[in-house]
């Protein structure tokens, strides 16, 4: 089993760590992991994107053309990757900063305007993570200890209150 993840938006919205994030619990899982990410020369205000896969077996190819699944935090990226979502895949959209509703009948959309609830309940700057537990509440992609526990590995022990803050938006994700 093969599960194939986008994660896009602009630098600076916090995809690349959230891609790291998923990765890094395949891994604490005992799965075959790849991350690789994708930006712009500008970064901050960029686009930014990352492929992860996570895998019973080796990873074959870290590419991602056809994602099972995608989260997206930007209008550029979702006119980008949309067509891409195989069909029978999951798109989880913030609708806080993206307008348009998918016209495809063959996956799942999932609107969460995940800016708007990160800032309406202290944790500013963590949409990429309450769409993360979005992702996990309905996917399964990879159990939530193990998202916590990669929270504590990857989080420098100079940032650990982060830990927790993450964790409230995991649990506001996965609430939606």
């Amino acid at each position: 089993m093969t599960d194939s993840i986008i994660f896009a938006g602009f630098g600076g919205q916090g995809l690349l760590f959230a891609g790291k994030l998923i990765a890094y619990g395949g891994m604490i899982e005992g799965k075959e992991v790849s991350w690789i990410p994708s930006y712009g020369p500008e970064m901050r205000g960029g686009t930014a994107n990352c492929s992860v896969r996570i895998s019973d077996m080796p990873v074959s190819s870290p590419v991602v053309s056809n994602p099972d699944y995608l989260i997206v935090m930007n209008t550029p990226s979702y006119t980008k990757f949309i067509d891409s979502v195989r069909p029978g895949g999951k798109v989880f959209i913030d609708s806080s900063m993206i307008d348009e509703k998918c016209n495809r009948t063959d996956i799942d959309c999932f609107y969460i305007p995940a800016t708007e609830l990160a800032h309406d309940n202290g944790v500013d700057g963590m949409a990429n993570i309450v769409l993360c537990g979005k992702l996990l509440k309905e996917t399964g992609v990879i159990k939530t200890e193990s998202v916590e526990n990669a929270l504590r590995k990857i989080i420098p022990e100079s940032r650990k209150a982060l830990v927790e803050l993450n964790l409230k938006a995991v649990k506001i994700g996965m609430g939606m």
